[in-house]
């Protein structure tokens, strides 16, 4: 494939808002840290933005049908990382999900596995000659993502293992499903549920669970996160208070405004227009995998893109529904703006493979 053909079918528009999206970013991971420890932070986030950039370029260069081949390869290095994690892994607030690396930099494999699941899903998905997944195929590939779901609960990470099931959840719809299949996947959650409510949820994330319902239960304890987002994203009415002027944040009431929290740091300085500005751009950025997905080459190509996008979809409505009290809260970063070297990188490869899918386009 020619430079010239790689600069000229790319897609400037999907690249033009993850841009956008991530200067943004930047500005509030500065404006937010400004006067604190992490004051450097901002930086960092740069650094990773820019070697994110070069990956996915490289990335998009390279056949997805490639990729596709080494999924054997990839998912057994995966699932080796993901045990690695637990002898070599860095413990932060009690979870050790981190691979110390140098310069004070760590890696997040879970983050990366969220590629790897989406190369498994389309590469097994196009091989299947059915019309619709017969139970031995929703079997095997059910068990497959089980195994890295498994690992990263085991960290603790509820909240990350969960953003792999709509990659799971749009293969399954996409290929189809007899309505026996749905109904007894719709039993079988009805019955787990509960179950892991009493054996396998801990107290602090119970807590979580019943302080998103009435936050004003505990306010200094599981409350205090929900209460203080919602105070920043309200007192930033229209227009906002301006860059470096957000008193939550400020003040360091509202907790961790540079990763989980960045939207409402952002909706205090920026206020509701800022807002409308963000949500466009994810919306942009959406709707070009999207566009991607129905201009692919083949339904490996779709899969991919589509898998991408419920990634994606996913972690902004949990992210922002927690911002606003109406998710419970949970580690999951806005993709692209929450301050994380890992989150990053792993979000720009995917948009790579989704630009190496729209280059090889019939």
């Amino acid at each position: 494939m020619s430079l010239m053909r790689t600069f000229r079918d790319f897609d400037w528009l999907l690249w033009g808002a993850t841009s956008l999206i991530c200067a943004l970013g930047v500005l509030q991971i500065y404006s937010a840290t400004r006067d604190s420890i992490w004051r450097n932070l901002w930086t960092k986030q740069i650094l990773c933005i820019a070697a994110g950039a070069v990956l996915a370029w490289v990335l998009s260069r390279l056949d997805y049908h490639t990729l596709l081949g080494q999924v054997p390869v990839l998912y057994v290095g995966m699932v080796a990382l993901l045990v690695a994690t637990f002898v070599f892994g860095a413990a932060f607030f009690g979870s050790r999900r981190w691979i110390p690396l140098f310069g004070g930099f760590h890696l997040q494999i879970s983050e990366f596995a969220k590629l790897v699941l989406v190369l498994l899903m389309a590469r097994y998905l196009s091989s299947i000659r059915n019309d619709r997944l017969e139970a031995r195929d929703l079997l095997r590939l059910t068990v497959l993502f089980a195994i890295p779901m498994g690992l990263v609960m085991k960290q603790p990470d509820l909240t990350t293992s969960l953003t792999y099931l709509p990659i799971l959840g749009i293969g399954i719809y996409l290929v189809g499903l007899r309505w026996q299949y749905w109904a007894a996947i719709v039993a079988l959650c009805a019955v787990l549920l509960p179950l892991g409510w009493f054996l396998y949820l801990k107290d602090y994330q119970k807590a979580r669970l019943t302080s998103f319902m009435d936050p004003e239960r505990d306010p200094r304890g599981s409350g205090y996160q929900v209460i203080q987002s919602k105070i920043a994203v309200g007192s930033g009415g229209l227009w906002g208070k301006g860059v470096t002027k957000g008193e939550q944040t400020k003040l360091r009431f509202l907790p961790v405004p540079h990763t989980d929290f960045i939207l409402a740091a952002f909706a205090e300085e920026h206020g509701f227009v800022g807002v409308l500005l963000i949500l466009g751009l994810y919306l942009l950025l959406l709707l070009g995998i999207v566009q991607n997905a129905q201009g692919a080459a083949d339904k490996a190509g779709m899969y991919i893109c589509m898998g991408i996008s419920m990634t994606l979809l996913f972690q902004i409505l949990v992210n922002v529904g927690m911002v606003i009290g109406r998710m419970p809260v949970g580690g999951i970063p806005l993709p692209l703006m929450s301050y994380g070297g890992s989150s990053i990188l792993s979000t720009f490869l995917m948009l790579g493979v989704v630009n190496n899918v729209r280059l090889r386009r019939v």
